[in-house]
This record gives C-alpha cells, sequence and structure tokens, in this order.
C-alpha cells in the first residue's frame, strides 16, 4: 500500500503511527480530510491480527467519517484512530494518557472520541491531558456515550426505510434481523421493541443476545446465520464487512439498513444488493447520530441534549434524499450518498 500515491484509494491528508514501549501502546490516527473542519472520529481498540490490518481498517474508517460528517451537514472533516490490542487486557491509564498526548500533538487537526473498545471512561483519562477529545463525562461538560444518539439516529433510518417500502414508518409487527447488540445494537433494540417490532438478533456474546431477548422477547439465532432470517429489514450492527458477495445472495429481507461501519465487503456489494431488488440504507448515513451528538459539544453554550437528538431524527430525512437521487439518477443508494457527501465537500469555502 503506497499512502503517497495520490492517483491511487488512499487520499488521507496525514496518518501517523504512535508506539510507546513503556506503556505497550501502539496506534495509527488516520486524518482523511479537513476541509470542512477538523477530522473527528473515534479510537476503536481491537486486537487487530497485523499492523497491516489495522491500518488498512483505520483508513477506509476515517474516509468514512469524512462522507458521514459532509452527508450530515457538519462543519467536520473526517479521522479515526486504532489501538491495537485487547481492550480486555490491555487497557491502562498510562497507555491512554501517551495515547492522548499523541492526539494532543496535533493541534485539534484530529478529535476523538469512543469507538469498538472504548468507553466514556477512556475519554475521561484523555481529557485529563488533551482537550481535543469528545464524548468524555456530561458532568464535566461533555455528551457521553454517542452510542444512545447512534441507535437513535439508525432508528429514524429504518423508519424511513419503512415509508418507502410500505408507505409508512408504523412498525407495528414489523420484523427486524438485528447483527450486533452491543453498544449501539442494544439502543437500536430498544427503539425498535417499543414500536412494537419483532426482533430476531444475533451476536458474537451469547451474554449479550441473552440480554436483549430477556428484555425485549427477541429470539436469538448464530451470528453466521441472522442474514438469512426471513425479515422485514436486516440490520448488520456489527464489525464492518458483513455485506459481501458470499452473503448478499443469501439475505432473505428486501432492505439492509444498519449500524455497522463499513459494511459493503467489495466495491461491487452495493450494485448486487441493487441487483436483487435490496433496498440498501448506506451505513455512514444511518450510523450518523454519534458523530452528529457529539458535534453539539461544540456549540455555543455547551452540548444540548435536546437539540443534538432532533438533529438526530432528521437522519431519516437525509436517508429519503439518498433514496430520491439513487431513483432519479439510476445508481446504487452507495452512489448517491457519496453525491450527496461529494457535493458538500467539493463545494467553493469562503
Amino acid at each position: 500500500m503506497d499512502l503517497l500515491d495520490t492517483s491511487g484509494p488512499v487520499d488521507h491528508e496525514q496518518v501517523v503511527f504512535c508506539q510507546d514501549r513503556s506503556s505497550g501502546l501502539r496506534a495509527i490516527i488516520a486524518i482523511h480530510s479537513t476541509r470542512l473542519g477538523p477530522s473527528l472520529g473515534g479510537t476503536r481498540f481491537y486486537p487487530y491480527a497485523t499492523e497491516a490490518d489495522a491500518l488498512a481498517d483505520v483508513l477506509l474508517l476515517a474516509r468514512a467519517m469524512t462522507y458521514k460528517s459532509a452527508a450530515a451537514g457538519l462543519d467536520l472533516g473526517g479521522g479515526k484512530a486504532v489501538i491495537i490490542g485487547d481492550p480486555k487486557k490491555d487497557k491502562t491509564g498510562s497507555l491512554f494518557r501517551t495515547y492522548a498526548r499523541y492526539v494532543d500533538s496535533l493541534g485539534g487537526r484530529y478529535i476523538t472520541t469512543e469507538d469498538v473498545g472504548t468507553t466514556v471512561d477512556d475519554m475521561n483519562v484523555i481529557h485529563t491531558v488533551t482537550k481535543h477529545v469528545t464524548g468524555f463525562a456530561r458532568a464535566d461538560g461533555g455528551s457521553g456515550d454517542p452510542s444512545e444518539a447512534t441507535g437513535w439516529g439508525a432508528f429514524s433510518a429504518i423508519r424511513a426505510v419503512a415509508r418507502r417500502l410500505w408507505g409508512s414508518d408504523f412498525l407495528t409487527g414489523r420484523h427486524i434481523a438485528i447483527q450486533g447488540v452491543g453498544k449501539v445494537g442494544s439502543h437500536l433494540a430498544g427503539h425498535l421493541a417499543g414500536a412494537g417490532a419483532r426482533l430476531t438478533i444475533a451476536d458474537v456474546s451469547p451474554e449479550a443476545a441473552e440480554r436483549i431477548r430477556d428484555r425485549h422477547g427477541a429470539s436469538v439465532v448464530a451470528p453466521d446465520a441472522i442474514h438469512r432470517v426471513e425479515a422485514d429489514i436486516y440490520s448488520p450492527c456489527a464489525l464492518g464487512g458483513a455485506l459481501s458477495p458470499q452473503t448478499i445472495p443469501e439475505i432473505a429481507s428486501p432492505a439492509v439498513a444498519g449500524c455497522a461501519n463499513n459494511q459493503l465487503a467489495t466495491p461491487d456489494s452495493a450494485q448486487l444488493m441493487a441487483d436483487r431488488s435490496i433496498l440498501y440504507a448506506p451505513d455512514y448515513i444511518v450510523n450518523a447520530g454519534g458523530v452528529i451528538n457529539i458535534s453539539y459539544e461544540q456549540a455555543p453554550g455547551g452540548y444540548d441534549h435536546d437539540r443534538a437528538f432532533a438533529h438526530c431524527a432528521r437522519i431519516g430525512e437525509t436517508l429519503e434524499r439518498v433514496f430520491d437521487v439513487a431513483s432519479e439518477q439510476n445508481i446504487t443508494t452507495a452512489a448517491a450518498a457519496d453525491h450527496l457527501a461529494e457535493s458538500r465537500l467539493d463545494a467553493p469555502r469562503e
């Protein structure tokens, strides 16, 4: 992978490799774009098999954050970070303080927050070292865990899918198959159950699946079978790559709308779904609630929960515009979402 080949697929402004022997830190920070504002994106703590895997993931995630913020109408760029390690065993205060110094050294070009494997408590530690962090405790002026807002925004997106397919966002009796019921997926499951939807769920953690089963009466299937469940909407809310040439022919739902990042495993995955007449809600439109929520920490007067969540609820309206563009231009919904984001990125800046 040639990071400095501007004719290739990697077009990031800056990639920073962070290493500290005493704390055990191994991390990569990727800044994709600061055209609309400082890059904002979470820190993922994950036991990648190789550094190459970590680099590939952070580059994709950072680019997705650029498009997510642009499509959501935010004056923010896109960035992401990964810490290589097992969050259950390798987390220490020293490691996060060291990592925070790397974030701080970027002078605000990158602002971090939670992601897979990191929490509000971790952001609180980072906040003791740098101001370039969001999602820390509300008691200290932050917005707290963004997963609640991400789940709320995804619920708005699913209602928009329902309107497009069935002419109404009334979800009572609709069957939703959710892959992954962790921090975000569990919030989404709660909103759907509250709206009367019937749930089938899967998670690599039996304990997480059991909690949602007991709380909402959900059926539980194996993680590798959830996409084959005959449901009204399939909702990938785990890690990326769920929509691949192998799984797409097996999807038994007329629509896909979930919270996971980077759901499309290959460049042609969106077209494969379109060829099967599966309505795909692009992931970075659906899961924008988290970045919308934390963007309100930067608002005059500080964070306002009600205003942030009202903005998250408009994700459904954005998704409807994506569907309209896809229909009018006879392109995939993924291409239509990119068109929406790029129209902001390419617009002249004052």
